[in-house]
């Protein structure tokens, strides 16, 4: 078995990448998650998840938090938190209807990349949610591909702050101001935080 398709395989042969593709599929591929990549993972601070609805309508989304925010449960499953947004649910939406997901991790001080497709789920009784503050509810990703990923072309970046947004225990999370502008402060959800006149607005 093979991870390619036709188009895929269309685009090797035409500039003769199909063995190199083919090592990468028996050599580097693999279904689990080893522990130097959980290591890597539960260290980032931020990644990109791609999803498609069941029209195959692409959506490519950006989650971050603290480190850890991410975490892995054995080899073949991490969960992740969702937590308090726009309220458009598209990314979420999505892993509801098709399951599908692709998620990119990138270290961009060391110039460093992996990727993980698989499956996933949203759980919101899941027995975790304690661990992960403000929390709407947890997706538990399934494995079905990992691999490390050419880091050529990262640029190389550092961080200047965390986001404030990220919910901590030890504080109370300010309220977005665009929360507040007219278009959207009368149609925000009954129990939404910027509702409470007492939260810092940023």
């Amino acid at each position: 078995m093979t991870i390619y398709h036709e188009g895929q395989r269309e685009l090797q042969d035409r500039f003769d990448t199909r063995r190199l593709a083919d090592r990468i599929d028996d050599t580097l591929m693999h279904d689990t998650i080893l522990p130097d990549e959980k290591s890597f993972i539960e260290s980032r601070d931020m990644f990109f998840i791609a999803t498609s609805d069941a029209n195959g309508n692409l959506n490519c989304s950006y989650r971050g938090g603290d480190p850890g925010f991410v975490r892995v449960i054995d080899e073949r499953t991490l969960v992740f938190p969702n937590y308090d947004g726009n309220g458009m649910f598209l990314t979420t939406g999505n892993i509801q209807v098709t399951k599908q997901v692709g998620l990119l991790f990138i270290d961009f001080e060391r110039g460093s990349r992996m990727r993980i497709n698989g499956t996933a789920e949203i759980v919101h009784d899941d027995p975790l949610m304690k661990d992960f503050v403000e929390a709407q509810f947890l997706v538990r990703v399934t494995a079905r591909e990992v691999f490390p990923n050419c880091p050529r072309y990262i640029h190389k970046m550092k961080l200047v702050e965390r986001s404030r947004f990220v919910p901590k225990a030890a504080c109370e999370t300010p309220v977005p101001s665009w929360k507040k502008f007219d278009w959207s402060k009368d149609v925000l959800s009954e129990n939404d935080p910027a509702r409470d006149s007492s939260r810092e607005v940023i």
